[in-house]
């Protein structure tokens, strides 16, 4: 944008000066042309009293004194009885017409001749039988150089002086558009860490008026932002909080069965189901902040829930194969959200084929960063287009589990994929993103740079 402006502001410019300077250069080139034709008309004017009074040697003095005083200007006096006197030259048609009696400018090769008529003169006697009928012309040569004296040092100034303008209009430009930019690229560093969670962004109103109203429109919708995602998690925190009344009440029916092994299996239920809901308050709790850029290694996270699994793949006699690449593996999700990914995969796994079906979980890393993890069974296979829908199961579940999946591998900045695996049955594959640093911070430390660089200078 700061280009564009600077590059409009060069091109209404340049045709304000092309409409004034080459107007300009025209008549400072017709201005000279009637400079030097002014300066030898004066000359053959200042020459007429000598060619009428006197003759012979004292005329051709007088004229070579002055062809010697202007050598550019040649002069030569056409005498009435055909005689010449000065510069030689041929008698143009333009000398015979102004024996008529005319002084006139004629244009010739090479320039322009002066021509002024002098009357009177003795010598060339009128058909009519007078003495006084003799007409000489005094004719002074302009060339082509001396019409255009001056005149390309003046075009070359005129165009140093358009340069030196444009030049100058290109400085000014550029201050204002980096007047208008500087806070429109504030705006956008604002927009950016908002966008990537950051509710404590604030863009600081600067430059024009309308500028300043974006700015503080974006202030306001990031405050109204943090407080309604405030408002929702404190709503969603209280409702799993009341989830712990009934759960004691279950506990406490639990912990009144006869029988010590339903008691333990039971026991264990609620306790597993009280630990989810400390961690939805927990994770819900969180400042909205908190986590934006975590990271976690993959690989260790991976080992330990397929540790956790293979306990209950042991009792269903389910062949388990795990296979992950040497760590660390870091990926752009928390250690937590990552295992209720894992959780997700394997429990569907569990869930959905029967006991005795074997299954393979695999790690590897990505070429561009990140991580590649994939669930492979025997079972009957997953529907891919509607197994990853929210709320959509074929199964008679919520259909909540792949969807989570599905927005842990999203939010690190990868995707969730279904299909056929080696096994015969579903594989359900979860590509996750490597950590990336912010790029605010990044347009940050730019920014900063800029500014010094801008105070050095």
């Amino acid at each position: 944008m700061r280009l564009r402006l600077v590059l409009l502001v060069l091109a209404t410019t340049s045709l304000v000066l092309t409409a004034f300077l080459l107007p300009l250069a025209l008549l400072i080139r017709t201005f000279a042309a009637d400079r030097a034709v002014a300066g030898a008309v004066a000359q053959a004017q200042s020459l007429t009293p000598v060619v009428a009074t006197v003759s012979g040697n004292t005329l051709t003095l007088a004229v070579d004194q002055l062809n010697a005083a202007s050598p550019d200007q040649p002069v030569t006096v056409f005498l009435p009885d055909g005689a010449t006197v000065g510069a030689r030259a041929q008698a143009s048609a333009g000398v015979r017409l102004a024996r008529s009696g005319r002084s006139i400018t004629a244009q010739v090769p090479g320039g322009l001749e002066v021509l002024v008529s002098v009357q009177g003169l003795p010598g060339d006697a009128t058909a009519s039988g007078s003495g006084l009928g003799g007409t000489a012309v005094i004719r002074v040569f302009v060339p082509d150089s001396v019409l255009r004296h001056g005149v390309v040092r003046a075009w070359l100034l005129l165009a140093a002086v358009g340069l030196g303008l444009l030049a100058l209009s290109a400085l000014v430009a550029d201050r204002l558009a980096r007047s208008l930019v500087r806070p429109l690229a504030d705006l956008a560093g604002a927009s950016d860490r908002l966008a990537e969670g950051d509710l404590t962004a604030r863009a600081e109103p600067a430059g024009p008026r309308e500028v300043q109203r974006v700015g503080t429109a974006l202030n306001g919708l990031a405050v109204r932002m943090g407080e309604l995602l405030a408002r929702e998690r404190e709503y969603s925190a209280d409702l799993s909080h009341r989830l712990r009344t009934p759960l004691t009440a279950l506990r406490i029916d639990a912990e009144g069965i006869a029988d010590p092994e339903s008691r333990d299996r039971i026991g264990e239920g609620v306790d597993a189901v009280e630990g989810a809901v400390n961690e939805i308050i927990r994770e819900l709790r969180r400042p909205a902040r908190e986590g934006v850029w975590v990271t976690c290694d993959a690989a260790a996270v991976v080992d330990e829930r397929a540790s956790f699994w293979s306990a209950l793949a042991e009792e269903q006699q389910r062949p388990m194969t795990v296979r992950t690449a040497p760590g660390p593996l870091p990926v752009r999700v928390g250690s937590e959200d990552l295992a209720a990914a894992v959780d997700v995969l394997l429990d569907n796994v569990f869930a959905h084929t029967p006991d005795g079906t074997a299954f393979a979980l695999e790690l590897v890393a990505r070429p561009a960063g990140g991580a590649r993890l994939s669930v492979d069974d025997a079972g009957p296979g997953l529907s891919g287009r509607t197994a990853v829908h929210r709320g959509v199961s074929g199964e008679g579940s919520t259909g909540l589990g792949l969807d989570i999946a599905r927005r842990t591998a999203a939010c690190s900045g990868g995707a969730l994929t279904v299909g056929s695996g080696t096994l015969g049955g579903a594989r359900v594959t979860l590509e996750l993103g490597p950590p990336l640093e912010p790029k605010y911070r990044r347009g940050r430390r730019r920014h900063r740079a800029a500014s010094r660089s801008t105070r050095g200078s």
